[in-house]
């Protein structure tokens, strides 16, 4: 799908971390800029409120290669650590008295399966051994169901990037979609929903660099109704204690959800798949704090592709310094992965130091957003 094609924008810009974003300035100086840019962003965003309840949801547990997920840090001998993808259900209430409910990676687990990477990695393994790899929990619509909101009501539909994602249940075709044994278009789940993603996320489908090709599923994005895309370019604020911010590295157009909850700031993306891996000097992972030592590396990325990696080390940088430490141990960052390392007795060496497992708030407050 082309960006040109796509819908305005909406919320409100961020100005605090526009310098963050300056054209033609090199992974240092934006390294250099960052302290005084989250220290400006951090009080305007509580200023905003909070929202008025966040929610966790497990979709899916399952395998993904060691050597990216703790990418040269770990000395685990599993080459397969696991990942568990949480959906977060985040509602607001607008200072005009509407309800708005977003949701973070709602992944279509059943068309992520057919990603090239995991499509050849099933291939390859036999089913008796997938079965004892991935553990499958509820699904989008059945979370839902549960939580007793209508996909009608759902206003977003937010992803911190477009890897393995196929959104064309969700969002509806304009043409027919045979392999999903649809001979006419498909009406949208989610009718009311608009998929906010990067603008440069939807530029990087139309042009994707073979190192990207593996991890995504463009020809999914051709039909998509063009009215429920927004794209974005950079940060926003979208309501009280909710924002978008651009965080580029694991994917050109990589973005992170910030919320700000009755228990600190928050900061959601598949940058890193453990809190531990922002302060490595705590991790009790197999090498992961001697590497972060020897190289003077102060974050360990999540990179499948290296294309961006110092913009993604940056972004990690950024999340950390936005966040408050947790209340439970204040040795770490609340970074909540959107796929967060998993122990698993198939993959030795890879438990978690620790793990945050859910977001859980009540209790929004209105605030100037």
């Amino acid at each position: 799908m082309s960006a040109a094609k796509v819908a305005p924008e909406v919320g409100t810009r961020i100005e605090w971390l526009a310098p963050l974003h300056e054209w033609g300035l090199d992974p240092g100086a934006v390294l250099d800029r960052i302290p005084s840019c989250a220290t400006d962003f951090r009080p305007e965003l509580r200023a905003s409120g909070t929202p008025d309840s966040v929610d966790t949801y497990d979709l899916i547990t399952l395998p993904y290669p060691t050597r990216f997920g703790l990418w040269r840090a770990s000395m685990a001998p599993a080459p397969f650590v696991s990942i568990t993808n949480r959906m977060l259900v985040v509602r607001w209430t607008e200072l005009d008295g509407r309800r708005r409910t977003l949701l973070f990676e709602p992944s279509d687990v059943e068309l992520g399966t057919n990603t090239p990477y995991f499509a050849a990695l099933t291939k390859r393994t036999p089913s008796r051994l997938a079965d004892l790899l991935i553990q499958r929990h509820d699904d989008v619509l059945t979370h839902l169901r549960s939580a007793g909101i209508d996909p009608a009501e759902v206003d977003y539909l937010v992803f911190d990037h477009l890897h393995t994602q196929d959104v064309r249940r969700w969002l509806g075709t304009t043409t027919p979609q045979p392999d999903l044994g649809a001979p006419v278009p498909l009406e949208p789940i989610f009718p009311n929903a608009r998929l906010l993603v990067q603008r440069s996320e939807l530029i990087a489908l139309d042009h994707l660099h073979p190192q990207q090709r593996p991890w995504y599923q463009p020809d999914t994005y051709r039909d998509l109704r063009t009215e429920a895309i927004v794209p974005i370019d950079g940060d926003i604020l979208l309501g009280p204690g909710v924002a978008i911010v651009a965080t580029p590295g694991h994917t050109t157009g990589n973005q992170t959800l910030v919320l700000n909850t009755s228990s600190g700031i928050w900061a959601s993306s598949e940058n890193a798949i453990a809190a531990e891996c922002l302060v490595p000097r705590y991790s009790k992972l197999p090498g992961v704090r001697r590497w972060s030592e020897q190289w003077q590396q102060g974050v360990v990325v999540n990179a499948n592709t290296v294309e961006t990696i110092a913009a993604q080390y940056n972004s990690l940088i950024l999340e950390r310094s936005i966040v408050d430490v947790c209340e439970r141990d204040s040795r770490f960052p609340q970074f909540f992965p959107s796929s967060e390392l998993t122990r698993r007795w198939t993959n030795p060496g890879t438990a978690p130091t620790f793990t945050h497992q859910r977001i859980t708030h009540r209790g929004g407050a209105k605030g100037s957003a």
